[in-house]
């Protein structure tokens, strides 16, 4: 039987014999398209509800198991196999560039023989973007299910590599404000640790992508032929690269916060070496006009004018010697 209208379908298309024959159609055809053999279809769902992925799970036969893993998210990205499908949950990213904060975007996926279905409980994912891969490639959709799936994943593991990029480039900003004449401290810390915060968030995101594209080339899953074969190892390699860059930059803001730490404690050496000086100076003259102020008469002795000269003289040099440290940042 046809399923019941879904309120939240996005976009539909129907494949086949590798060419694409219909896109929009009414989802409740998808039974029909269904029964023949050399047709694939995608269906994509944006925030369904409880009740309208439970009719199309009974349309599919899918697991329970897997439909509840897609109505929650913060799920791990994974590849689930079950008797009739597999799921599998990804994220694309995006960095934004003046804060360095990552943003995340989850994806749910149904994969049978003969469709392919996304579920997103809202817009942040750029579904767009995955389309127009597929539609850059007609020649790799006689594959099936397995080109649609090679679309979807190289699209996200591009968020992934050009999230990893921008990242380098704002540590290599991070790394010139360590070196800098006057470094804000302050904003250094900040920084590095909303960068450290995204690199990990990347990480939870990117290493076990690692796995399930690995677990997607194996012939015991079926989706992948040898035609798509090269296509994956070709998003797998992307995939590793993108997590030793990820493990390498975490490193490297580790790596960074220790030599600030490092300088801040240098220069507090050097800061310390010139007070002192400056303190050994001070002291002869303020020992001998100590020892002797009191017993040898001086201009303006007795009067008040003498008085108000030489407060108005220590308050100049003590504000002098303030500005002046001040300004050297050592106070």
């Amino acid at each position: 039987m046809a399923p019941a209208r879904l309120a939240s379908v996005v976009r539909t298309r129907l494949y086949r014999h590798g060419v694409l024959e219909a896109d929009g159609f009414p989802p409740e055809d998808i039974s029909e398209h269904l029964r023949d053999p050399d047709a694939v279809v995608w269906l994509d769902l944006c925030g369904p509800s409880p009740v309208e992925l439970a009719m199309l799970a009974e349309e599919l036969g899918l697991h329970e198991l897997a439909v509840e893993d897609a109505l929650h998210e913060r799920q791990r990205p994974k590849l689930d196999r079950y008797e009739t499908h597999s799921f599998l949950t990804a994220y694309s990213v995006g960095l934004d560039g003046g804060s360095g904060k990552l943003a995340t975007a989850e994806l749910a996926v149904f994969l049978t023989h003969q469709a392919l279905v996304t579920v997103r409980n809202d817009d942040r994912f750029d579904m767009a973007a995955v389309v127009a891969r597929w539609d850059e490639s007609p020649h790799l959709a006689k594959s099936g299910v397995g080109f649609l799936l090679h679309g979807l994943l190289d699209h996200v593991v591009d968020t992934h590599f050009e999230a990893v990029q921008d990242l380098d480039e704002h540590i290599e900003d991070l790394e010139d404000m360590v070196f800098a004449e006057r470094p804000s401290s302050a904003d250094m810390q900040r920084r590095a640790l909303s960068l450290r915060k995204s690199l990990v968030t990347l990480r939870r995101v990117v290493l076990p992508m690692r796995e399930v594209v690995n677990a997607l080339m194996r012939t015991d899953h079926g989706i992948v032929d040898e035609f798509m074969r090269p296509y994956y190892q070709d998003v797998y390699d992307h995939v590793l690269r993108a997590s030793e860059w990820t493990e390498s930059l975490r490193d490297l803001v580790t790596t960074i916060r220790e030599t600030q730490l490092n300088i801040q404690s240098n220069r507090l050496n050097l800061i310390m070496k010139k007070v002192t000086g400056w303190a050994a100076i001070i002291a002869v003259p303020t020992a001998v006009t100590g020892f002797y102020g009191q017993n040898v008469p001086y201009p303006g002795s007795e009067q008040p004018w003498g008085f108000w000269t030489s407060t108005t003289a220590i308050a100049l040099l003590s504000g002098g010697l303030y500005a002046l440290f001040k300004r050297r940042d050592w106070l």
